[in-house]
């Protein structure tokens, strides 16, 4: 028979004391000869002294792991290791030794083929002023359908063809380079950039691109988008249609145009070509644009993906590599709700 007073005892356990409780410490200490260092389930570690068993120390058990040293970009907020630092030093270095490059052999030494710009030939000047006058074919299309306000000048249609190509080809970049996330690092105006981008090039998108490497600015205000800017990203999709329609007629001018003229055909316009090639600093220096286009083009694309529909990510993602096309694929599929 149990005794009366384990009937109104409490059952074991049932409301165990404290961690801290005096008599819980002893307890533990009787049984341990050493100090010991338990983890507890929260992260922290439970130390009971050996020498004292009313002491009691409580340690951080979870250690934190540091991240490793990052660098933050205002601009686009990228965080790049320091192996990508490194390697923006030395793509933002080729850039500037490359624009350096462009603008002494293109324009200042004696070595490339045709004139140096300080002693250009007349023949060149009145070339050029002929290949303006011409641009994207709106005059010679306009003495075609029998307006005649101003006579095109008639100029070799594989110059024409050249010339317009890489202009319209240019002229898609607009919208390229006023939805560019990292186009606050450059503190000029894009309108004079694109601008004379227009009319050099190059010889202003190189240090452009160089610049855009450079590390943003924490306190960075955005500026206000220009009239110009404004125009051409709201209406990307007309640009991008525009410059289509002028890189194709360009293809096909150079090709078939002006077939009443002594021109020849297509082998003896591809011969004229590689003499125009050969003999004029112009069309030569539309050759080196042509293939840092090639370059630039994928990479501007390539940093704005999050500017395109995303249902067209994929398409403009694959389509960037390709010259022309991956621009115009760009100015289709921007956006246009996320800018604005």
């Amino acid at each position: 028979m149990l005794p009366l007073g384990a009937l109104f005892c409490k059952p074991f356990n049932s409301r165990p004391p404290p961690l801290w409780a005096v008599s819980s410490i002893n307890d533990v200490a009787a049984a341990t000869n050493r100090a010991s260092c338990r983890r507890c389930r929260n992260g922290f570690h439970l130390k009971l002294g050996s020498n004292s068993s009313r002491r009691l120390y409580l340690c951080n058990g979870a250690r934190r792991d540091s991240p490793p040293p990052t660098i933050t970009s205002a601009g686009g907020n990228d965080a790049v290791t320091e192996l990508d630092e490194n390697i923006r030093k030395v793509v933002q270095g080729v850039l500037w030794v490359a624009e350096g490059v462009y603008i002494l052999w293109l324009f200042l030494l004696p070595y490339a083929p045709g004139d140096p710009v300080w002693s250009i030939s007349s023949e060149t000047i009145n070339s050029l002023v002929g290949l303006s006058l011409n641009f994207f074919f709106i005059l010679p299309l306009l003495n075609a359908v029998g307006v005649h306000l101003l006579e095109a000048p008639v100029l070799h249609p594989m110059s024409e063809g050249l010339f317009n190509f890489v202009i319209g080809w240019t002229f898609m970049f607009a919208p390229l380079l006023y939805t560019d996330r990292k186009r606050e690092r450059y503190k000029g105006s894009l309108d004079i950039l694109w601008g004379f981008q227009m009319f050099l090039t190059n010889t202003f998108l190189i240090p452009y691109m160089a610049i855009r490497l450079n590390k943003g600015d924490a306190e960075y205000i955005p500026r206000k988008t220009s009239q110009l800017g404004s125009i051409m990203t709201n209406g990307a999709p007309v640009v991008g249609m525009i410059g289509a329609a002028v890189c194709l007629l360009s293809t096909v001018w150079a090709l078939y145009g002006r077939g009443d003229g002594n021109f020849g055909g297509i082998s003896e316009r591809l011969e004229f070509l590689m003499s125009y090639l050969g003999s004029e600093r112009l069309a030569y220096a539309f050759i080196w644009d042509i293939c840092l286009y090639i370059i630039f083009q994928p990479w501007l694309i390539g940093d704005n993906l999050q500017n395109i529909q995303k249902e067209s990510v994929d398409i403009v993602n694959y389509l960037r590599f390709v010259p022309v096309v991956g621009l115009v694929a760009y100015c289709l599929c921007l956006n246009l709700q996320q800018e604005n």
